[in-house]
């Protein structure tokens, strides 16, 4: 389906070309003064200036037009030339009625016959998730849901760190322990135990004893990058433990994640495309896009125009060893083979822009991004109270386990002073406060613009008023437990119809998700979402407070206004499910 601003564009278009001007300057947006007017159009001054006309003559001229279209209740002019326009309640009526029979609910489909790999996640093999790594596993996934819903075809990567330096120094760590001496016998060939010499709660231990230790002693440092050598070049043993780690990991990291409600399509990280580099490599000397600098190979990617020095992007070092950017750009290599994709999204935190914009030019400059467009979408940091990154009481990182669990039992608490569920199983109470507690931390960090730092409040965060995550999800719920009463009382749903102001403002909030959809693609922004849902909950509770609705004796005005509750339902829940926020069936 068009949306409602698209629509009214192209109409205002029509009638500014008919006029002998170019259509651009028929762009209708929502009115800046809704107490005046529904939509406007601003074209008519630049229009003007161009045709060195008066604006409100011009204005004029066009408005003319627009009144013979019957979808307008009003066309205006205001001030030196601004089109004011309100559509008819029949019009508004038919538009909210097509969108309730569409499964899209009027979506755009701006991702139609594309491709977009998404970046999102990464965190390392082997060591625990901890808050840092909250924003970009909930603004990636909002914005992979996002984006598929805009009709991309969207595929989820995680992106794990698993083949740097930290895997020597575990790998090392673990023979210096003598925890698992088969794996450093270099006469044995085999097989490998299936089962792991290591839990994750073992290697929670591991590394930060191997890292400190590296740090504190040369020689200890050294083991570990012959250890790391010698996994790259695949000696047996060391492949063997790597693939203990992974998998160990693994399960603790999907644990984590699904307990967030966030999948990925791929689960890859840094060695997947290890194979990938020295044919890279060969490939880029053999074009002249790679040179030698300083014993070091590199591409130079520094422009004319730069108003800053750029570095060039470092493939190998003097002794050999790839960096970060070399693994990058043979993932992003890798990904234009497998998927061939229109758009490569990394969402990763802000302090890495300058990193990506060195991969980003080195992909472009020697042609290996193919058509993709590459962008990265940073984010600031979630902070706790004195404004620094958020720690535990301690003064330690928190792991994001604890911050899921401290979340949950604040909202257990937030639920039982709101006297809601008392009644219920067990095991019910505790599913709604598990949803609960997510909705209150997801909605926290996405309805802050994502470049922003934000402080974590967790008391406010939680609470059932404002603008908060428990709010919507009641909000939501209400509406659910209006639809199943009637549905007790065989009351019957219809279209629904535009009679007063508050359900004229409620369906023009209904009409408003494509914009708010395509608001949040274009900026890779979830927070448009966030205000949209939050306004479309408050427009439901003024229709709410001013209106009859199961108590509504006329039986098809009735049936009119719980279609209205059953359309904001489903826009309301679809908003939240791009969110990545799951509404209980009760509270």
């Amino acid at each position: 389906m068009t949306a409602l601003t698209r629509e009214l564009t192209a109409i205002v278009s029509d009638a500014f070309a008919a006029e002998g001007l170019s259509a651009e300057f028929g762009t209708v947006k929502r009115s800046d003064r809704p107490d005046l007017a529904q939509f406007q159009c601003n074209g008519a001054l630049p229009a003007a200036k161009q045709a060195k006309t008066n604006p409100r003559a011009l204005a004029t001229k066009v408005a003319d037009r627009l009144k013979q279209n019957p979808i307008f209740a009003k066309v205006e002019i205001a001030g030196p030339g601004f089109i004011n326009l309100d559509l008819t309640d029949e019009a508004l009526a038919a538009r909210v009625a097509a969108v309730s029979k569409d499964d899209r609910l009027g979506a755009p489909e701006t991702g139609t016959g594309k491709t977009m790999v998404i970046d999102y996640g990464g965190p390392n093999v082997a060591k625990p998730m901890h808050v840092g790594h909250l924003r970009s596993a909930i603004i990636g996934d909002s914005l992979k849901r996002l984006f598929r819903a805009n009709g991309w075809k969207v595929i989820g990567d995680v992106h794990l760190g698993d083949w740097g330096l930290q895997m020597g120094q575990l790998i090392s760590e673990v023979e210096l322990r003598g925890m698992a001496p088969i794996y450093f016998d270099a006469n044995f060939t085999g097989p490998y135990p299936d089962e792991s010499p290591v839990t994750m709660d073992d290697l929670e231990v591991l590394y930060p004893a191997a890292s400190a230790a590296c740090k504190a002693d040369p020689a200890r440092l050294e083991l570990a990058r012959k250890a790391t050598a010698e996994l790259q070049a695949g000696r047996p043993g060391y492949m063997a433990l790597w693939k203990h780690f992974f998998a160990v990991s693994e399960k603790g990291l999907k644990r984590e994640y699904g307990s967030l409600g966030i999948e990925f399509d791929l689960w890859n990280g840094e060695a997947s495309v290890d194979p990938l580099i020295p044919p890279m490599i060969d490939d880029l000397k053999a074009r002249g896009i790679a040179e030698e600098s300083e014993g070091a190979l590199v591409i130079q990617i520094s422009e004319p125009d730069d108003k800053k020095e750029m570095p060039p992007l470092i493939l190998l070092k003097s002794d050999g060893a790839a960096l970060y950017g070399t693994t990058d750009l043979a993932t992003i290599v890798d990904r234009v083979k497998s998927f061939d994709p229109d758009f490569i999204l990394y969402v990763v935190d802000q302090r890495q822009h300058g990193h990506f914009e060195q991969v980003f030019r080195g992909a472009r400059k020697s042609g290996l991004a193919g058509k993709a467009e590459l962008e990265h979408a940073g984010f600031g940091t979630m902070n706790g109270p004195d404004g620094k990154p958020f720690k535990t009481r301690a003064g330690g990182v928190m792991k994001l386990f604890d911050l899921i669990a401290m979340t949950t039992d604040a909202a257990k608490a937030r639920i039982a002073e709101a006297g809601l569920g008392a009644d219920y199983p067990v095991e019910e109470q505790e599913d709604i406060a598990q949803k609960v507690g997510i909705a209150a931390l997801k909605f926290a960090d996405l309805s802050n613009w994502r470049l922003t730092d934000y402080i974590f409040d967790l008391d406010r965060f939680t609470k059932f008023e404002g603008k908060t995550g428990p709010y919507l999800q009641y909000a939501a719920v209400r509406i659910r437990s209006i639809l199943r009463k009637a549905e007790e009382q065989g009351f019957v749903t219809a279209p629904p119809v535009v009679r007063s102001a508050v359900e004229r403002a409620l369906v023009l909030k209904i009409l408003a998700l494509p914009e708010a959809m395509e608001s949040a693609e274009e900026k890779r922004a979830p927070n448009f979402l966030c205000e949209y849902v939050f306004e479309l909950a408050q427009e439901f509770s003024r229709f709410y407070a001013e209106h009859h609705i199961l108590s509504e004796p006329d039986a098809d005005l009735r049936a009119a206004r719980l279609g209205l509750c059953a359309l904001t339902l489903a826009v309301l829940t679809k908003a939240l499910d791009l969110l990545g926020i799951e509404v209980p069936t009760r509270m």
